[in-house]
């Protein structure tokens, strides 16, 4: 099952995103937080945020696969970014909108810190798939 992704009318056009995702009948998959780790377990792009947000977006898709859905399955996503500045969130933001799972309807969060040191980015999914 494909996510349909809507806008409201009634609401400012989102940038890049849809408001709403709508699926019918089939299954939920979540996913725990993709973090910028590599197969062996090293930290990706220290200091980088762009870097590690294309290695999250790797690792999501790849989480997605073991799954069973697809970047067109996802619902909703959420987006955290460690130490809150506009700059990095913005940066952050752009590589998940270029991405293929970047048109479903996503929160963006500033937080201090996350799990790993030197961590900046993560991000969770929520997928229907059929």
């Amino acid at each position: 099952m494909a996510v349909e992704l809507r806008n409201v009318d009634a609401l400012a056009p989102p940038p890049g995103y849809s408001h709403v995702a709508i699926g019918r009948g089939g299954s939920v998959v979540f996913t725990a937080g993709a973090v910028p780790l590599d197969a062996r377990g090293d930290l990706v792009g220290e200091d980088d945020p762009v870097a590690q947000a294309e290695q999250v977006i790797e690792n999501l898709l790849a989480a997605l696969e073991t799954g069973g859905a697809r970047p067109g399955d996802v619902g909703k996503t959420t987006v955290y970014v460690a130490g809150a500045s506009y700059d990095a969130q913005s940066a952050v933001w752009q590589v998940v909108r270029g991405s293929e799972i970047g048109r479903a309807p996503s929160t963006l969060v500033g937080v201090p810190t996350l799990g790993y040191r030197g961590q900046l980015v993560e991000v969770e999914a929520i997928t229907l798939i059929d």
